[in-house]
Formats: structure tokens, C-alpha cells, sequence
């Protein structure tokens, strides 16, 4: 652990919104690896939401393809309420706070980039949470938790080829542009659902398959 880390645990601990646990991506990974078939377990929980993970013994035709062995499936329960996030919650989700506080754009993309570079969410948003956003989902710890996983499941499961190196580049690519891009939310959604690929500002310069590739990218390359 390096010392700049190190020393942002220790203001974390010293925080009166001290939650559970800390989860780097590699630790959360180390989680979905170890989960036993049919089996569920709680990775994240704040007041009244809980996300969680569930390994099932057998899929169904429609994965029938997949490696039942590093299949999982990924959960929130709000109270009652049982049911399988996609990516579009997250997407929409951040669209909807830049929207109502675009001052914190920046802080925003840089916080999830380094979620998706492996960082803890919980320490990565700390500072976010304490800001106010009109419009929302979720808590933004659940969000930062979401996306963690589902850069996990791209990273983890992912079996076909993809244009992308690493793959996870497609996923953080359109984080990167739902809360950069002045388009309409409804568009951004259509897009996503089409299957689209995110424009290759947000992903050439750090894609390995891209003739753009670039090593030693500065923070935000994209938008300075």
C-alpha cells in the first residue's frame, strides 16, 4: 500500500460517514471468484439498499455459451424490491447529477475513471457525497459500487472478441461520455440500446487496438 494511499484510509476512518468496508477492485474480484454456486452475498449496503451477488449452478439458453464458472450475476434489493441492474442505471444515473451540478463534471469523470482503474468507490466518492444533486437514482455509493462491478463482470467474464484492450473500455467509454456529453439523455439511451459503440474520444488514445494508443495518458485525457 503506498503512503498516499495509506493516508487517505486513515482521513476515511476519521470520517462521520465512516461505512463497512473498503473494496478495491482486486478485492472485490477476489469475492466473485470465491462466491459458491448458488449462493448469494451482500458486497455493499446503505440504509435501505443492499447490491449483491449471486452465482447460479446453471444458466439459461440465452447464456448457454458462458463459462458457468466465472458467471455472476449482480443484485440490488431497496426494501421489497429485488432486481438486476444494468449499465443504464449507471449511465443515467451520472447524466442526471452532472445535469443538475455540471461544476462537478470533472470531479465526477475523474472519480469513476479511477474506480475503473481500481480504486475503492467508497474512497473515491467520499467528497461527492457530501455535495448536493437535485436529480438521481441511487446514493452515489451504490452507483461507484455498480460500476465497479460491472467493470469486474466485463473484465471477468467477457469471452468474445472485442475491439477494445482491455474490453472494459467500451463500458467506461460511455461513463466517460454520459457525463461529458451535452447530448440529450434519451439519445445517449438509444444509443446504448442500438449496441453502439461510444465515440473513440472518450477510448482511442488508452484503446491498445486503436492507432491512436498512447502510454502515459494524462488524468482526463479525453477532455483537456
Amino acid at each position: 500500500m503506498n503512503c498516499e494511499y495509506h493516508i487517505l484510509i486513515i482521513q476515511y476512518k476519521k470520517s462521520e460517514c465512516l461505512l463497512k468496508h473498503l473494496m478495491r477492485k482486486d478485492d472485490m474480484l477476489k469475492i466473485v471468484r470465491d462466491l459458491p454456486f448458488d449462493s448469494e452475498r451482500v458486497v455493499f449496503e446503505k440504509n435501505n439498499t443492499q447490491v449483491y451477488l449471486y452465482r447460479p449452478s446453471k444458466l439459461s439458453k440465452r447464456f448457454s455459451d458462458y463459462d458457468v464458472s466465472r458467471n455472476f450475476q449482480i443484485w440490488l434489493r431497496e426494501g421489497e424490491r429485488r432486481f438486476r441492474p444494468n449499465h443504464l442505471r449507471v449511465f443515467i444515473d451520472l447524466n442526471l447529477r452532472v445535469r443538475s451540478r455540471p461544476d462537478l463534471k470533472r470531479a465526477l469523470l475523474q472519480s469513476f475513471d479511477n474506480i475503473y482503474y481500481g480504486n475503492d468507490p467508497e474512497i473515491e466518492l467520499q467528497k461527492l457525497a457530501e455535495q448536493e444533486f437535485e436529480h438521481f437514482l441511487n446514493d452515489i455509493f451504490i452507483i461507484g459500487v455498480l460500476s465497479q462491478l460491472f467493470i469486474i463482470e466485463q473484465e471477468y467474464c467477457y469471452h468474445r472478441e472485442s475491439k477494445y484492450e482491455p474490453p472494459t473500455l467500451f463500458y467506461q467509454g460511455w461513463v466517460r461520455q454520459f457525463i461529458d456529453s451535452p447530448k440529450e439523455i434519451d439519445n445517449l439511451c438509444m444509443s446504448v440500446a442500438n449496441r453502439q459503440t461510444p465515440l473513440k474520444k472518450y477510448t482511442n488514445r488508452e484503446n491498445k487496438k486503436h492507432k491512436k494508443y498512447e502510454k502515459d495518458l494524462p488524468v482526463l485525457w479525453y477532455i483537456d
